[in-house]
């Protein structure tokens, strides 16, 4: 065989020869960590270093801890070789020209064993690897197995070094709709795009247990009724009057409400069907009937037509996130309720006190300009306490909180709220007047409006007076806490709102600040259903499609309401959103609609063409712009967010490269939102607004980038040693949850992506529905439990003494509720009832007030009334 000169190497390091193939083994690492200790002696800084040496700091300090960690191995093995000869630690020293107490730690069994924890951690991240594929070594996993982040950081180095590969994974939360990232440890040669496909595939580095048979979504087989217990009230009958209400007979255990008075239901009836609406007690059933199920369909329609048909699917039959209930039977055995809650009272009550533009857009600019205003002087408020904080920390966190709350609330363009305003669940009385509302959270006698989401016009905004003695209201719903009670002809006028669970807005209206108008006339009697009906052969429109178009029309409505359209013109509009509404439902003909209420030519008039969408900053602000993926930065000068693109690609059809982008909007995608604007006064009002809120945030951004964090006290860890040790116990605990939060987001999209498999033209309430059971159910497998550090009167004086480092103090705040923060940074004087005042209440409630005369007498809110009975 001819002579060969080879190269001798290996593919992932660098040098001819592979490290320690040299007569000393361990001249590598001396020479790194000697170059290193020269270079800081001349003055260079370990970023200057990192630099120099092509690398991160991290990946730098990663590399010295792996040299020292082999050099420390060699020196002990020499240690020990030389003691197995016979040397005394003294001679030992001599040879190895170290003194003889370095000698005694070489041969420190303690120390020794400390040495190979690093060995030991990388052996069982590759175990780990090897056998699961794709293993998530993010925040908080070294919580899990025992060691510091520095130390597992310093394994996956030395993984790294063999070949093995990190990923940045992005995931979607299903809780926020942001991505979270993953940091995921692979196998060598093992390529971003694979761990991608294959997300729903990364584990723990200790398995979360599968949970046994449970469904995805964690439902119990559903309980149902047998449909003998369920009287059908028709059209004929009454049922178009309280369409959407299911009355239930008092007493019987598996339909109770509990200490409920209403509730958002499903129903299983005979294991096929089921019935959806809003479940309330009823004094006036037949004998043998336990529930009675109103519909507007015409008498002879058979029950199978009457009731929804359950989905094929055992995980989310209903196709909505219930609560299943539990009750004791006479037997003292736990039973599963035939109820499945989606929401019950109080539920309704909790929702946003603000006014959306959709709403004030299409009231006066004055009013708008009003609410705007005092929606911003809050915020100005929010930003003033924070700076008169003393704790740097503290200071930087909130800012950099506040000014994403800044940002969103300038995109999503919400104002202040009205006085006692409040989001109710409406229920049907045929009793009551068509001019009056049982409302016990507002005063008898005054004048309230009812406004409903999306609305076309003023025209659909009722002006009700409050009746709370009311003898049928009292009976069913008397202190209701978040429902109100109205005639069905009142629905009608609400954008065609009926009773299985829509809501209202209830707004006091006694000094007439929100405008109303009367009915439109083409809107009287109009009923899309007969007006549009399908054509033999005639697909059906798909869930996606429909919102589509909703949203489409929405926007054209609220373009046109802007820009001064005439009533006649809003008529056509609205007719159409009618339609379209109903469409998947009811099979309509919403293309016909479309040509016949000539919506082409209204969207050239008010949106420049009929191939249009939006054309005002109203309908424009949240629109979905795609962008590239990009890092983003602060400028310390203005504040302002600066973006580095990364440029990223996949493979897509046909093998070309695709820009990998995500989601963002208009208005958070434009310095100046008078670009939005087509120059209306309203326009006007909003792009002011949102501007200031724009400059406010970047206030906010400069203020935090610019502060310093306060230097960390020795004495005070001392002097608060007990809380200290209190609060890195808490944040243990909470770093420990989120190894399994990102399980739980990895299972859970993983089941969402299977469901869109399976139903491709899922609408988007569908789909927020799903991910939320998907998670819930996720979180219930993986133990993920959000653990927020309860931070106590001493702690915080600790963390104000120094006694907590900076980094620690950052973690600590990240899974602490901020708000609780705020109270502990800016102290108030307690507001809370007095024990004299919470008795009187409860008198006055048993007496047969209302929550509003109650509030009256006492000064205080409804909400806080609602809470004593709480």
């Amino acid at each position: 065989m001819a002579d060969e000169i080879k190269h001798y190497g290996t593919p992932r390091h660098s040098g001819r020869y592979p490290w320690g193939s040299g007569d000393d083994p361990q001249q590598r690492n001396k020479s790194f960590l000697g170059q290193v200790d020269e270079l800081k002696k001349k003055g260079l800084s370990e970023v200057d270093i990192a630099k120099g040496f092509g690398m991160t700091t991290s990946q730098l300090r990663a590399k010295k801890s792996i040299a020292k960690a082999e050099q420390r191995k060699a020196d002990v093995a020499e240690a020990l070789r030389l003691k197995d000869k016979g040397y005394s630690n003294v001679e030992i020293g001599k040879r190895m020209n170290i003194n003889e107490s370095s000698v005694r730690a070489l041969l420190n069994p303690a120390l020794n064993e400390r040495s190979e924890i690093t060995d030991s951690t990388a052996n069982m991240l590759k175990e780990s690897v090897d056998k699961k594929g794709y293993i998530d070594i993010g925040a908080g996993v070294e919580k899990h197995i025992g060691v510091s982040r520095t130390k597992l950081k310093t394994s996956i180095a030395m993984l790294q070094e063999e070949g093995y590969t990190v990923h940045y994974i992005p995931v979607e939360q299903l809780g926020t709709g942001k991505n979270t990232t993953i940091m995921v440890l692979v196998k060598p040669d093992t390529t971003y795009s694979e761990v991608y496909k294959n997300k729903d595939k990364i584990r723990m580095i200790t398995d979360y247990s599968e949970d046994g048979g449970r469904s995805f979504l964690g439902l119990e087989p559903i309980r149902s009724v047998d449909s003998k217990r369920v009287q059908i009230r028709y059209h004929e009958d009454g049922g178009s009057e309280k369409d959407g209400v299911i009355e239930l007979r008092r007493g019987v255990e598996d339909i109770s409400l509990g200490n409920s008075k209403y509730a958002q239901v499903r129903i299983g009836v005979d294991g096929t069907h089921y019935l959806k609406g809003m479940a309330m007690y009823s004094d006036d059933l037949p004998k043998g009937v336990d529930i009675i199920y109103n519909t507007n369909k015409p008498a002879g329609t058979p029950k199978e037509k009457v009731f929804k048909e359950m989905k094929d699917d055992p995980d989310n039959p209903f196709g909505a996130t219930v609560r299943q209930k539990h009750y004791i039977d006479s037997a003292g055995k736990k039973q599963l309720s035939s109820l499945n809650i989606v929401n019950e009272e109080g539920d309704w009550g909790k929702w946003s006190k603000t006014l959306s533009s959709q709403m004030l857009s299409k009231q006066s600019p004055s009013l708008a300009k009003k609410q705007l205003g005092l929606a911003y002087d809050l915020k100005k408020e929010e930003f003033d306490e924070i700076m008169t904080l003393t704790n740097p920390a503290v200071k930087k966190r909130l800012l950099d909180s506040f000014a994403d709350d800044c940002d969103s609330s300038a995109v999503h363009l919400k104002s202040a709220a009205l006085p006692r305003q409040g989001s109710h669940v409406i229920l049907p009385f045929t009793t009551m007047k068509e001019t009056e509302i049982y409302a016990p959270n507002y005063r008898d006698g005054e004048q309230v409006v009812l406004i409903r989401y999306p609305h076309g016009g003023i025209f659909e905004i009722p002006q009700l007076t409050v009746n709370n003695k009311h003898p049928e209201a009292n009976r069913v719903m008397r202190n209701a806490t978040d429902a109100v009670g109205i005639n069905s002809k009142v629905a009608e006028r609400l954008s065609g709102a009926d009773f299985d669970g829509d809501t209202v807005l209830v707004i006091p209206n006694n000094q007439g600040l929100i405008k109303t108008a009367p009915r439109l006339k083409a809107l009287i009697d109009f009923d899309p259903k007969i007006a549009y009906p399908a054509y033999e052969g005639m697909s059906r429109i798909s869930s996606r499609t429909k919102q589509m178009k909703m949203g489409d029309v929405s926007n054209l409505i609220t373009d046109m309401t802007i820009k001064g359209a005439t009533p006649d013109e809003l008529a056509r509009a609205v007719r159409h959103s009618m339609v379209v509404i109903d469409s998947e439902k009811h099979n309509l003909n919403y293309k016909q609609s479309y040509i016949d209420h000539g919506i082409a030519d209204l969207k050239k008039k008010y949106q420049g063409s009929d191939r249009s969408g939006a054309a005002t900053l109203i309908s424009k602000a949240s629109a979905e712009v795609r962008i590239g993926l990009r890092k983003e930065k602060t400028d310390p000068e203005t504040g302002k967010k600066v973006y580095e693109y990364t440029n990223e690609t996949y493979t897509g059809k046909k093998g070309k490269p695709v820009l990998r982008t995500v989601s963002s909007t208009k208005m958070a995608e434009t310095d100046n939102a008078f670009t939005l604007s087509s120059g209306t006064p309203m326009e006007t009002v909003y792009a002011s607004h949102a501007n200031k809120l724009k400059a406010l945030a970047n206030q906010a951004r400069k203020v935090s980038i610019n502060t310093d964090y306060a230097p960390y006290s020795p004495s005070a860890k001392k002097v608060y040693e007990p809380e200290v040790s209190s609060l890195i116990a808490k944040l243990n605990v909470a770093l420990k949850n989120k190894p399994l939060e990102r399980q739980a987001q990895l299972l859970a999209n993983a089941v969402v992506a299977a469901k869109k498999a399976n139903n491709p033209d899922m609408d988007a309430a569908d789909l927020k529905k799903i991910k939320g059971q998907a998670l819930a159910e996720a979180r219930s497998r993986t133990n993920a439990k959000k653990q927020r550090i309860d931070i106590t009167d001493r702690e915080w004086e600790a963390i104000q003494a120094g006694a907590i480092s900076a980094n620690t103090l950052s973690q600590i705040l990240n899974n602490t509720d901020l708000d609780k923060v705020k109270q502990l940074a800016t102290p108030r004087t307690s507001t809370s009832l007095t024990a004299a005042k919470k008795a009187k209440a409860k008198l006055m409630l048993s007496s047969g007030y209302t929550q509003a005369e109650v509030a009256d007498a006492l000064g205080i809110s409804t909400n806080t009334v609602a809470k004593i009975t709480e």
